[in-house]
């Protein structure tokens, strides 16, 4: 019972865990330090071996107990806040006055002091066990995160194993005495030693299963390595669920004058004693947080009273139902009575003897299956290609890869006057069903162990036989169809005589591939037929070259010639309206047209000449005059003119 200190009249000195809480307090921080300190040692190690050898399983075996010693040291912490509270109500600090400081002038300031004491004032209210219980959990669940790898390949540990698994025994036992130290406390004493006791317990599995693991260790058992990493379940529960206590304790008022709990309690450490009493837990639990006492309610006390009746009740029932038996649509079922076959059951429900006085085997019901002569029960599964990436190799048909399910027979052939035997593949399928009689259902149940095994061992035995009598140009030139129809009837018999109750449907012979010499000459025959076939490709493509070029060079002559008529055409229109231009203007104008067109042709030829026109009339009766001699001027930055003198010829 909690111990509330506003409760006037509480006394707490008489009571045994106030009066040992000191005592109790420096015990749990010593054990706190040294299992602490063995848990850092045992991530540093796995930290450096991961380094060197990060595919052992020395990583997630140290990882994993490392994770257990430290449940079990913050269980050890929780416990120290409830004994250092303790101790503090038994033998009360001197109070220290802390003086006032004085409020900040800037507003900044102001800000950051309010900040500073609303974050102080949120993590009183949390509380310091709650944080430190949840990052323990954290720090323990992200550890065994990442060393979690079923993937690990085994391999051999060497002396180092046994030097390994010693420690771990040695580590266990001195947990072991711990344990039992801490079920002897009574609760009066200690509450929280029970607790305490049950997370021990966790950490002396984890120690016991790695030693084992160690111990039984070796490069061809897979199971050590695979353990050793699931090892790291327990813990990893037990630290998600002090996360979840945890994360629920803020949302609980916080009292200081209540007496605390151990926050570090565990359900699932709980369940770690013998025998198992899950519900027990789970009612004391229950009890504990909620008040609820299950054994009052009068419901739960009817349940536990007629658990066994009930369950005896079902159990019978359960068995009866046994005797009922659904038969699927394509399947049938032989009904044995007392191991003895007495019918042969239909799609449908039907009722019998209950097991093991009455069973059902299933038979196929018209399933209808095709099996290839070649492929053997150990043969390599096919893999399916992919639809954008090349042709696979089973689609070659020259012949020149290996096809799985082709048969290889030996067949009589001549080669000229020599008789020999060859080799010939062929791809022969059968197509087959059980019958649909009652009486082919009981072969095929009883006198058959393995069905496709006997089908493919008849057809080879029937192949061998019939290509015995063969040879290669009568098989090469044999017609298909008739051929997998002698086949199958050849296996349909043999079948028949074995009362196996077999079905034949068809005989296909896929493909026949002929040996290495036939291989050969049709190898040459298609590479001929290709190079004749790229020949006459070439040879169209040079005549379409050669006709499209004539084309274009006759079609730019044509252009050509059009053009040029065009021209000639608008010239000699141009040249018509022009001559009836002119011819209307002379009518009109006469002499002056003549004299206009006359003085516009010289000026078309004079347009380059570099003249001076001067007209006779100007100077009155004397003629004009043109200097034409050439003499040096002085420099001036006018031009020279030419000057007319009398007296020099005109």
């Amino acid at each position: 019972m909690q111990v509330d200190l506003e409760v006037e009249g509480t006394q707490v000195t008489g009571l045994p865990r106030f009066q040992q809480a000191a005592t109790q307090g420096r015990r749990l921080r010593r054990w706190a330090i040294g299992l602490g300190a063995l848990a850092g040692a045992g991530w540093v190690l796995a930290f450096f071996v991961g380094l060197f050898a990060p595919q052992t399983m020395w990583v997630p075996l140290l990882v994993n107990q490392s994770a257990a010693l430290l449940v079990l040291v913050a269980g050890l912490q929780s416990a120290g806040w409830v004994a250092r509270w303790r101790a503090r109500v038994i033998d009360p600090l001197t109070p220290i006055e802390i003086a006032e400081h004085a409020a900040p002038d800037g507003w900044y300031e102001r800000l950051l002091d309010r900040l500073s004491q609303r974050s102080v004032h949120v993590l009183g209210q949390i509380g310091a066990p709650a944080l430190w219980l949840a990052g323990w959990a954290m720090l323990v669940v992200l550890s065994i995160d990442q060393v979690w790898n079923l993937t690990l390949p085994p391999a051999m540990v060497g002396l180092s194993a046994t030097v390994g698994a010693a420690l771990a025994l040695l580590l266990a036992f001195g947990l072991l005495v711990l344990e039992r130290q801490l079920a002897q406390e009574k609760p009066a004493q200690w509450p929280e030693a029970g607790a305490l006791a049950q997370l021990t317990r966790v950490t002396l599995i984890s120690l016991v299963v790695g030693a084992l693991c160690l111990l039984f260790a070796s490069d061809s058992t897979v199971w050590p390595v695979r353990v050793a990493v699931l090892m790291g379940i327990l813990p990893g529960w037990v630290a998600i669920e002090l996360l979840l206590r945890a994360v629920l304790s803020v949302f609980s008022p916080r009292r200081e004058q209540l007496e605390p709990t151990l926050l570090a309690r565990s359900v699932v450490a709980d369940m770690l004693c013998w025998p198992p009493q899950p519900w027990r837990v789970l009612q004391h639990e229950l009890h504990n947080r909620f008040g609820i006492d299950l054994r009052q309610i009068w419901a739960f006390s009817y349940m536990r009273r007629a658990f066994l009746p009930v369950l005896a009740f079902v159990v019978a029932v359960g068995w009866l139902l046994t005797g009922i038996h659904e038969i699927p649509l394509q399947g049938r079922g032989i009904y044995e009575r007392f191991g003895k076959p007495v019918q042969v059951f239909g799609p449908g429900l039907h009722a019998g003897l209950p097991w093991p006085l009455g069973r059902v085997l299933n038979v196929e019901n018209g399933v209808v299956h095709e099996l290839a002569t070649s492929v053997g029960e150990n043969s390599a599964p096919v893999q399916a290609d992919p639809a954008e990436g090349p042709a696979p190799m089973t689609a070659n048909r020259l012949w020149d890869a290996s096809h799985v399910n082709d048969k290889s027979q030996v067949i009589a052939s001549s080669r000229g006057d020599q008789q020999g035997f060859q080799i010939v593949n062929m791809d022969v399928r059968f197509v087959y069903r059980i019958g649909l009689s009652d009486q082919a259902a009981l072969a095929a149940t009883y006198n058959s162990a393995d069905v496709p095994t006997l089908i493919r061992s008849t057809a080879s035995r029937i192949l061998v036989h019939d290509f015995a009598s063969r040879t290669l140009d009568g098989l090469l030139g044999a017609d298909r169809v008739g051929l997998g129809e002698e086949i199958g009837r050849a296996v349909q018999d043999d079948l028949q005589k074995l009362d196996s109750g077999v079905e034949i449907l068809a005989t296909v012979v896929e493909a026949i591939h002929p040996p290495a010499g036939a291989a050969n000459a049709y190898h040459s025959v298609q590479a001929a037929q290709i190079g004749a076939q790229a020949l006459i490709s070439r040879e169209r493509g040079a005549a379409a070259e050669v006709s499209n070029q004539a084309q274009l060079q006759a079609s730019l002559a044509k252009d050509q010639a059009s053009a040029n008529a065009s021209e000639t055409r608008a010239a000699a229109q141009a040249a018509d309206l022009k001559f009836s231009a002119e011819q209307k203007a002379y009518a009109s104008a006469g002499q002056a047209f003549v004299l206009e067109q006359y003085l516009s042709q010289l000026s078309l030829g004079l347009s380059k000449a570099r003249l001076l026109v001067l007209d006779h009339r100007l100077g009155g009766s004397n003629a004009p005059t043109i200097d034409l001699r050439t003499f040096t001027l002085p420099a001036d930055p006018t031009p020279a003119r030419s000057t007319a003198q009398p007296g020099v010829a005109h």
